[in-house]
Formats: C-alpha cells, sequence, structure tokens
C-alpha cells in the first residue's frame, strides 16, 4: 500500500487545498496516472498515482492541506481495509457524513500531535532574537515570513508596531463598516492565488525601492520586428518586441550583474546570480502570475518567442506547473500589452533586486542627427532595491538596455 501526502514542494508554499478528484473512491487506477488536482497559490498540480491499485480517497475536494497531510492510499482492497480498522486516517465515504458523533475521536487523536508541532522552537538567527528581546516582542507569537517560515527583522519590527497601535481603543474599520452599511456590503473569499498575490506584495513592500523612468527609440526594433513577423509566423511563432527586450535585458544584466542578484536581510549580503532566469508577469484567469524563461542567455529570439507562447498557453489553460514559475532572477511586466498606460511604477518580484515595466509603444517626436521626426517611443520604468544599487547603477542599466535596442546591428546578431 501507498500513501499519497502534501509534499513540500518548496517556494515558501505550505498549503493547498484539493481541487478535484479524477476518480472516485475505490476506483482503479494506474501508475502514474493523474488520480487529483491540487491548487496551490502557485498553481494547479496534477498528482499521478505511485503504484496501480483501488483507491481510497482520504481528503475530498475542497480539503485544506498542509505539508505532511494524508490526500489519499493506493493498495489493493484488504490492504486498505486494514488501514481503516487500524486508525490510519478517516475514510470520507458517503454514509459516515451521515454519522459524525463515530468520527468525533478520530477527530481529536491528532490533537497532541499537533500540540507539539506548535511548541517547536522558532526558527530564527541569534541577532532577530536579540532584536525581539529588545523590542519586547513573544517570538513564539510571531509569524515568520522567511524560507521555512524563519522569523525576519521585519517580522519583529511589524509585531512591535502593531502591538504598539493596539493599545489604542480605535474600533477596526470592518467593524464600522459592517455596523454602518450591513445591507450593502458582502464579503469575498480570497483564493489560493490571490492571497498568495497579496502575501507576495507585501514581502515587496518591505523592499526600500526607488525607480528609474525613460524613454526608448524604438523605431530600429519596431522595423526589425514587421521584417521578421512573417517569417517566424511560417513556423507558428507569434513575434513580438519581448524576446528582443528580453536579450537586451541579459546583456545588460552581464554587464550590471548587482540587478541579477537578491538581498540576504540576515547576513547583509548581496547574492550574485550568474544564471539568467527572466520573469514574465502575465495575466492569468485566476490573477498575476509569473512564468520564467530559464537560461535566457543561451536561447534565441524565436526560441524564447516560441516559450513565451507555449507558457502562456498554459497560464490560459491552467496547466502551468510550479517548475514554470520558480527561480527567476530578474522580472520583466510589460504592461503594455493590457492596452494602456504611459508609466508605472512595477511592484519588485520578491526577493529579486529590480523589475523592468515596458509600456504602449507610442509615435512621438523623436531627434535625431538635430532634426526632429516622428518615432517609435517606448517608455520604460525600473524599480530596484535602493539597498543593492544607487540611483546611477539604474541610470548605467537603462541606458545599457537602450543602447541594445536603439542599435540594429546588435538585435540582427540576437
Amino acid at each position: 500500500m501507498k500513501e499519497i501526502r502534501f509534499v513540500d514542494v518548496g517556494e515558501g508554499i505550505t498549503e493547498g487545498h484539493v481541487r478535484k478528484w479524477l476518480f472516485k473512491y475505490g476506483d482503479m487506477v494506474k501508475e502514474d496516472q493523474p488520480i487529483v488536482q491540487v491548487e496551490t497559490d502557485k498553481a494547479v498540480v496534477n498528482v499521478p498515482a505511485p503504484i496501480s491499485g483501488t483507491l481510497r480517497i482520504v481528503a475530498p475536494e475542497g480539503t485544506i492541506l498542509h505539508v505532511g497531510d494524508l490526500v489519499a492510499q493506493i493498495g489493493d482492497p484488504a490492504e486498505l481495509a486494514s488501514a481503516v480498522k487500524q486508525g490510519a486516517a478517516p475514510a470520507p465515504q458517503p454514509q459516515q457524513a451521515q454519522q459524525p458523533q463515530q468520527q468525533a475521536p478520530q477527530q481529536q487523536t491528532p490533537q497532541p500531535q499537533q500540540t507539539a508541532i506548535r511548541s517547536k522552537e522558532p526558527l530564527a538567527t541569534p541577532s532577530v532574537r536579540k532584536l525581539a528581546h529588545d523590542l519586547n516582542v513573544d517570538i513564539s507569537k510571531v509569524t515568520g515570513t522567511g524560507p521555512n517560515g524563519r522569523i525576519l527583522e521585519n517580522d519583529i519590527r511589524g509585531v512591535a508596531h502593531g502591538e504598539a497601535l493596539s493599545s489604542r481603543p480605535m474600533p477596526k474599520f470592518s467593524e464600522v463598516l459592517e455596523e454602518q452599511h450591513a445591507k450593502e456590503i458582502s464579503r469575498e473569499q480570497m483564493s489560493m492565488t490571490r492571497k498568495a498575490i497579496a502575501k507576495n506584495m507585501e514581502l515587496s513592500w518591505t523592499i526600500p525601492r526607488a525607480v528609474h523612468m525613460d524613454l526608448l527609440d524604438a523605431t530600429a526594433l519596431f522595423n526589425m520586428v514587421t521584417k521578421e513577423k512573417a517569417s517566424a509566423a511560417k513556423m507558428d511563432i507569434h513575434l513580438t518586441f519581448l524576446p528582443f527586450i528580453i536579450k537586451a535585458v541579459v546583456e545588460a544584466l552581464k554587464e550590471n550583474p548587482r540587478f541579477n542578484a537578491s538581498y540576504d536581510h540576515e547576513t547583509q549580503e548581496i547574492i550574485i546570480k550568474k544564471y539568467y532566469n527572466i520573469g514574465l508577469a502575465a495575466e492569468a484567469p485566476d490573477g498575476l502570475k509569473v512564468v520564467v524563461i530559464k537560461d535566457a542567455d543561451k536561447k534565441s529570439i524565436l526560441e524564447i518567442a516560441k516559450e513565451i507562447q507555449e507558457l502562456h498557453k498554459k497560464l490560459q489553460d491552467q496547466t502551468i506547473t510550479l517548475e514554470e514559475m520558480k527561480d527567476s532572477t530578474f522580472t520583466i511586466t510589460n504592461i503594455g500589452s493590457l492596452g494602456g498606460g504611459y508609466l508605472s511604477v512595477p511592484m519588485i518580484n520578491y526577493p529579486e533586486v529590480g523589475i523592468l515595466g515596458v509600456h504602449m509603444l507610442k509615435d512621438m517626436p523623436v531627434v535625431r542627427n538635430n532634426e526632429v521626426a516622428v518615432g517609435k517611443v517606448l517608455p520604460l520604468s525600473l524599480s530596484f532595491d535602493h539597498r543593492v544599487v544607487d540611483g546611477a547603477d539604474a541610470v548605467k542599466f537603462g541606458n545599457a538596455i537602450i543602447q541594445y535596442l536603439e542599435d540594429p546591428e546588435f538585435l540582427e546578431m540576437l
């Protein structure tokens, strides 16, 4: 008999929920056959059967899962019957839903184990523990936002600040709102994806950021894409500006390595990455997600264009995998593809150092050889972590991107 449990998939994902069972309780399943869809805050994952056998569902659709939770068992009927008798886990058979009193003892038995888990020593460095002591914060009550629940300095300071505010006798905003407009409001549960976005935005806001904005004369780029679009279409590739921008960004990152990095808050070190995985912020049916072009420096313009196409389709079909959305080193958000906006301030994709916002291409006056002409102008905005790089660094990085994209010879060599 084999157990299927919700495993640690990395990327700080500790929770998921059973979205859909592809088989019923008691069905025969085959090894490697997808049997259940589990949704995390990153993607919907199809979980395969580890062996062939009879399926015993333990976690029904809608069940919230934490790392280590039992999802199902697969084996022969005798093994499964023995597991039920030994109380391995309650089986969600239809008749049990009508006998809640018989399930009560089974639901109570895990409580001592849960208490033991909660009593574990908080994960934090000595410097963070000292800060908690200095600010009179009970570290055992702090929820860590670092990897594997590690408590960071910002977590301690946030609790200390919150405790100071809580001493003021002020009613909660939601309480006042519901009292005044009880029949005119409703509450909407956030999806797993929306919760993940909220968490990531909170993490992003802990980064002291600044923004550098510039205008790119994209006339050469426009002509290049227009020229190559037809031949790319013959290979079923939809060619856009984005693959060219990705290649230019990679070259600029090589010249400005601190933008291809992250900041280690605990050790106050800069982690410079010597691989180039470019994240692309994209709108999916269930919210904003970041897909990743791995090893973008080793791929051609057409290879990147094709991969962008494939990842976009997977987003729309909701078949994107966790592996295709992790380990980015620098992110680009193509705001212009949404059809509006002149300039914006993109939120940094934590824990990266920067994010480049690409906006709508516009016909605007440009000066070439002391003469004014109509050019294709592309506004760019670069949000960056001011702990790692300064404004002068941002200008150099932005200039490098523009230099590559305004050079037709460089574009032809990509």
